[in-house]
């Protein structure tokens, strides 16, 4: 297949369930009596400016962990619904830990907090995975009920072990701060290298870096090892990976641990990166886990995909911030989210068909004979 088709049938799905999501949008918004074209105007101005462009960066970054947390599992047909779940117990235990131990390094400090989250996440994406390999219990069921446990959990020990004594007045139950050692830098200085300033009390997440890392390792381990050849075999076809050496039981158990782990991370960005946080409490940002599935879906569970993916939603929800002062329910944001996954799906399915369709038939020509197509075919000779 040309390149030109191929880069037709790479753009024809997302691009087709973005137009599909402005239309249902639009028609949401005239039935409830706004102006469609109006709104998309004050969405697309509200948005046209370095500080929107920094902050749907910022809002980006944990959906992308997040989806790639989630994109691994599917790559083995594993559906780890725990995300969130993973990364609450990472981050509130996480948070705890480095506030109790300063090593004063701030290499030292942030590795010591991020290894706390990954093992944190994995350890918890391992029950899930243990229960799966030797139980037998569907990783959806136990994923939901230990986002739950974990919920749970998260909220007992903040309110009785690891919340920190407030001042008076201050209601809200919260871990002791981190201390400035654990602080990731935003990367503002590195773009004054170039001359360019960001707006003032603009700052871009400096994990950003670590999400780009993430993401290209995450496809070097998928793609490009042989771990990553059994995970995808296993996941496309369990018994002829059992027939060529695989063991899918400890494949399940691998994956979930790596899931978990990326989880994890999820919670770094806001508690090292973010100045509104540096702790965890009851304003940490929720429902992450649950948006990265959705963002893994419309990404394709391919590290590229996932990162438009994620840029897609953090904007939809900064654009839409703006709709309120026009008096129009934020609501519509989910609408679009949701509408742009449910098109996703389906423009993804018509497409891959369309693309099979296409190769059937370039293989057809190509091994057609050239008699087929006008030529001359040689006579045989004769014995």
């Amino acid at each position: 297949m040309s390149w030109p088709r191929r880069i037709f049938f790479a753009l024809a799905a997302p691009v087709a369930a973005l137009v599909f999501s402005l239309v249902v949008s639009g028609i949401v918004l005239e039935i409830s009596g706004h102006s469609a074209i109006d709104a998309f105007k004050s969405m697309w101005q509200y948005t046209d400016s370095t500080d929107s462009v920094v902050a749907t960066i910022n809002r980006a970054i944990p959906y992308y962990v997040s989806a790639l947390a989630v994109a691994i599992g599917f790559k083995m047909a594993l559906f780890n619904i725990g995300v969130d779940g993973q990364l609450r117990m990472a981050a509130v235990l996480a948070a705890a830990a480095g506030a109790a131990v300063n090593f004063k390094i701030p290499v030292v400090q942030v590795s010591y907090v991020i290894l706390v989250a990954v093992a944190v996440g994995a350890a918890w994406a391992l029950i899930a995975g243990i229960l799966k390999v030797w139980r037998g219990v569907s990783e959806v069921i136990s994923t939901i009920m230990l986002n739950s446990i974990a919920t749970a959990l998260t909220a007992y020990l903040l309110a009785n072990y690891l919340k920190a004594v407030n001042q008076p007045g201050d209601l809200v139950i919260k871990t002791r701060p981190l201390p400035p050692s654990s602080f990731i830098p935003p990367l503002n200085r590195f773009f004054e290298l170039f001359g360019f300033h960001l707006p003032p009390n603009t700052q871009l997440n400096g994990f950003f870096v670590g999400a780009v890392l993430l993401g290209v390792g995450f496809y070097v381990l998928v793609w490009r090892t042989r771990f990553g050849f059994d995970l995808r075999a296993t996941g496309a076809n369990p018994a002829a990976a059992r027939a060529s050496g695989v063991n899918p039981k400890s494949m399940i158990v691998k994956t979930m641990l790596i899931s978990g782990g990326i989880a994890g991370l999820v919670a770094i960005g806001p508690l090292l990166g973010d100045p509104q946080f540096h702790r965890y409490g009851e304003q940490f940002p929720t429902t992450l886990g649950f948006t990265g599935i959705a963002v893994a879906l419309v990404g394709r569970n391919h590290p590229v995909g996932i990162a438009f993916a994620a840029l897609l939603f953090a904007y939809i929800e900064r654009a839409t911030q703006v709709l309120a002062l026009q008096n129009i329910p934020q609501e519509i944001s989910k609408i679009m989210q949701g509408s742009i996954i449910l098109s996703a799906v389906i423009a993804y399915e018509i497409v891959r068909r369309a693309r099979v369709a296409a190769e059937v038939r370039d293989a057809a020509a190509k091994a057609e004979p050239r008699g087929a197509a006008g030529g001359a075919v040689p006579e045989p000779v004769p014995a």
